[in-house]
């Protein structure tokens, strides 16, 4: 009894299974940022469509209203009426009556107490409302996020990895970051990204960032047994998505292929080949950067083969070929597996990046 207790108390607590609104702090999805001044702008734009309505309403059924003076109300009484309604103003024992007073009231009076109303209350039904507006954004993106990126992990790798990205034109409403710190989560979501805040080596922690259905999932632990482990927990939830995954250490790239990693990047290792290339030839050095760089100069990109080219020699094309992709596996140019071109291959290519 007691274990099934312990087992249905840890089930109820997984993220997934939370409702929407108990999410905000954990998923977050970045909101378009205005100023101030457009956001007041805007709430008084809102107040002054309200009066015109009051006023319209009014002033349509105006036969059912009379004055002190019990006198048929005019254009300007419904005015008058609306805005001393609207603001919540009420009826005292001291009211204008006269044409002038009345507009006055309406022209300057009303006004300073509708911009009193929005500096006073404004503040606090936004910050009321602010977790309304994310639990609505939440539900919404959970229905209808798919084929995105999942990153886990914001450090240094993790932010280059997203940079290359929004370099290469992918929106950053497609790209999902995991961390465990909320500093660098603001970070993230300051530029555009949906954060979720979590270890990502629980499972119900990329689910909750749609793991399940994304197209790709990029691991940037900083330790290489977390890395693992997440991998390892990311494959059981997305059978179909490409992983990739950093290490620091070489010996540890087949406990990520094991673990379900596609590809396998060892960044102490490709950092220090060129340190020491750099000693004597930094031109290659220099190269290498350009295209791992892709907003200027060259890049490395990939496309699928033209029709005019099947058949023929990738070495013989107007781009620089540098290996040709056949079935999911990275054939070199100059192997004899790729001196004909075939109709399903993509190119690995040098393409040039417009300054």
């Amino acid at each position: 009894m007691a274990g099934r207790l312990r087992e249905r108390l840890s089930r109820s607590d997984t993220l997934t299974d939370r409702p929407d609104f108990a999410l905000v702090g954990v998923l977050r999805i970045p909101e378009l940022q205005t100023s101030p001044a457009r956001a007041i702008y805007r709430r008084v734009g809102i107040a002054l469509a309200a009066l015109a309505l009051a006023v319209l309403i009014v002033y349509i059924d105006r036969a059912g209203y009379r004055d002190v003076q019990d006198n048929e109300l005019s254009l300007l009484d419904c005015i008058y009426y609306a805005t001393v309604s609207l603001s919540t103003t009420g009826y005292g024992d001291i009211t204008p009556f006269t044409p002038s007073a009345r507009l006055v009231n309406v022209l300057l009076i009303t006004p300073l107490r509708i911009f009193f109303l929005i500096v006073l209350v404004g503040t606090t039904l936004s910050a009321l409302t602010q977790s309304s507006r994310q639990a609505f954004k939440i539900q919404r993106w959970r229905q209808h996020v798919r084929n995105h990126t999942v990153v886990i992990g914001y450090g240094t790798k993790g932010r280059t990895a997203i940079d290359a990205m929004l370099g290469d034109d992918v929106p950053p409403s497609e790209i999902v970051v995991v961390d465990t710190d909320h500093a660098v989560l603001d970070s993230a979501a300051s530029k555009g990204l949906v954060t979720v805040h979590g270890s990502a080596t629980k499972s119900d922690v990329l689910r909750l960032a749609g793991a399940q259905n994304a197209s790709a999932i990029i691991v940037a632990a900083n330790r290489d047994d977390t890395a693992v482990l997440v991998t390892l927990t990311a494959r059981e939830i997305a059978p179909k998505a490409k992983i990739v995954a950093a290490i620091r250490e070489s010996e540890n790239t087949h406990l990520l292929r094991q673990s379900g990693a596609d590809s396998v990047v060892v960044s102490s290792e490709t950092a220090g080949r060129l340190l020491g290339i750099a000693t004597k030839t930094p031109s290659v050095v220099e190269m290498m950067e350009d295209l791992l760089t892709p907003e200027a100069g060259f890049a490395i990109a990939e496309r699928p083969v033209e029709r005019d080219e099947i058949g023929g020699s990738p070495r013989h094309l107007a781009d620089i070929v540098l290996g040709v992709v056949r079935e999911g596996r990275l054939i070199r140019v100059g192997s004899p597996e790729v001196d004909s071109i075939e109709e399903n291959d993509r190119l690995l290519y040098i393409r040039r990046v417009a300054n």
